[in-house]
């Protein structure tokens, strides 16, 4: 069977590091390559139009593969070869994860657990503000707008918001036990009741809509059976919770009861509240809702409750939102959730790319312009230029280093008030980077997973000749 004929392109800067890695990818991916080096110093400044102008594609060639930085319409390559045309990764060291990363079902991404995402203390707050929230959590990925209510008196203003909520077409649940704050919110669109036990489901058979049944006792489950039969005679539709007790309070003795919830009531609809653990515990919320996402997915608990609140949490109903797609496909497919949803990494990257001390310092020789480069490698942050390689963990030092780095140790003429803010905000990059266990990559964002706010080139300015600039 013929092997696949993959025509590289790349500059002269990367010639020589591709060149070294190509043969031992080539054989392990099994492919058969070709490499192309354009007449222009750094990759990343080609286009396609110019690069349509020097291409020489072999005719065994069965696919092009361009730098990933290389940017604009591919119409001008296409009208000169009919091989299919990729972007690469933008940086090379991510060839071999770029192979080897196994493409998704075209189906990822279905889900079957509904998040019902509160906006807490509802009474406190105006209803422009209220409004906000939801539109807010609606686009993060929330089905239903939980309306949090207050113990006390009755909130006067229930039926205004969840009126308000209904007609700008969010689906609506009410989060109390009052009767007299619950039947309003009902008449006014709500769909939802959180939360009924012995001391109001008797109100419960007139509201007409859905309710979460909890036990009256979460450590004993005193009642909750006797509230699920009263209810289901009476055919009010239900949900059962148990109640996700918080860790040092319970917490896994309450896992345990949802398990025996389960084997109990096997085709019964069950609701999880999780703000419990993401909000009570000092841990960034992602890696909690995932796992518990997770152990709902495995035990077909098909909705979850879930705030944000607190600032460790304040993406937690977007992590939700892509964990119950990841543990929905790995649970369906019986595969591991692993390489899968690169969003939900956050804190750290799946891994470092970084360059070998040996081609920073060739890069050091073979650059020919006074433009700076840096780059993270070896626990330090270096600092690149026309012979010019500094180095140090800390960005202050590298700054005082390359403050002598000109002429008779004077200062360097390009190092103007322009460069060097640019260099300390990307050398503060580089320090973050650096103590976090991530990628660095000059004038990119660093990978936030989800969080992740895209930054406008401030350094590689578009090729303007058809030739090296």
């Amino acid at each position: 069977m013929n092997k696949d004929h993959i025509h590289f392109i790349t500059g002269r800067l990367a010639q020589h590091a591709l060149e070294n890695m190509l043969p031992s990818l080539a054989e392990q991916v099994g492919f058969r390559y070709s490499l192309e080096v354009l007449p222009i110093t750094v990759a990343a400044l080609m286009t396609p139009a110019w690069i349509a102008k020097h291409i020489q594609v072999p005719k065994s060639a069965t696919k092009v593969l361009l730098p990933g930085y290389c940017k604009g319409d591919l119409q001008a390559l296409k009208a000169i070869t009919d091989l299919p045309i990729d972007l690469g990764p933008r940086d090379l060291r991510q060839l071999p994860s770029y192979f080897s990363r196994e493409p998704l079902a075209e189906d990822y991404g279905r889900y079957d657990v509904e998040i019902i995402a509160e906006i807490n203390h509802c009474p406190r707050l105006t209803l422009p503000e209220i409004l906000a929230q939801a539109a807010q959590l609606k686009a993060d990925g929330a089905d239903l707008i939980d309306v949090g209510c207050e113990p006390g008196e009755a909130w006067p203003g229930v039926a205004e918001v969840v009126r308000a909520l209904c007609d700008a077409e969010h689906r609506v649940s009410i989060d109390s036990m009052n009767p007299r704050e619950i039947e309003p919110a009902v008449k006014a669109g709500a769909e939802l009741v959180l939360s009924v036990n012995s001391s109001n489901r008797e109100a419960a058979l007139d509201w007409g809509v859905e309710v979460v049944v909890v036990p009256d006792d979460p450590r004993t489950l005193k009642n909750l059976d006797e509230t699920i039969d009263y209810l289901a005679k009476k055919n009010v539709r239900l949900r059962i919770d148990p109640i996700l007790e918080p860790i040092a309070f319970g917490f896994a003795a309450s896992l345990g009861r949802y398990l025996d919830i389960r084997n109990r009531y096997p085709d019964a609809e069950i609701l999880m509240g999780i703000g419990n653990l993401t909000e009570l515990t000092d841990v960034d919320s992602a890696g909690v809702n995932v796992l518990l996402l997770g152990f709902c997915q495995e035990l077909g608990i098909r909705s979850i409750l879930t705030t944000q609140v607190i600032n460790w949490s304040q993406t937690s109903v977007r992590e939700c939102d892509l964990a119950r797609r990841l543990m929905f496909h790995a649970i369906n497919n019986q595969v591991l959730p692993k390489r899968l949803e690169p969003k939900l990494l956050m804190l750290r990257d799946e891994q470092i790319v970084a360059p070998a001390l040996e081609e920073i310092a060739q890069l050091a020789t073979n650059v020919r312009d006074n433009n700076y480069r840096i780059f993270v490698a070896e626990g330090k942050v270096h600092l690149v230029s026309h012979n010019l390689h500094l180095h140090d963990s800390d960005p202050f030092v590298l700054m005082e280093q390359l403050q002598t780095a000109g002429p008779e140790g004077q200062l360097p003429k390009n190092l103007d008030p322009r460069h060097a803010f640019y260099l300390g905000y990307e050398m503060g990059k580089a320090k973050t980077a650096l103590t976090l266990g991530k990628t660095y990559t000059q004038d990119e964002s660093l990978d936030w997973g989800l969080a992740t706010q895209s930054e406008k080139s401030h350094y590689l300015k578009r090729l303007k000749r058809s030739d090296n600039p």
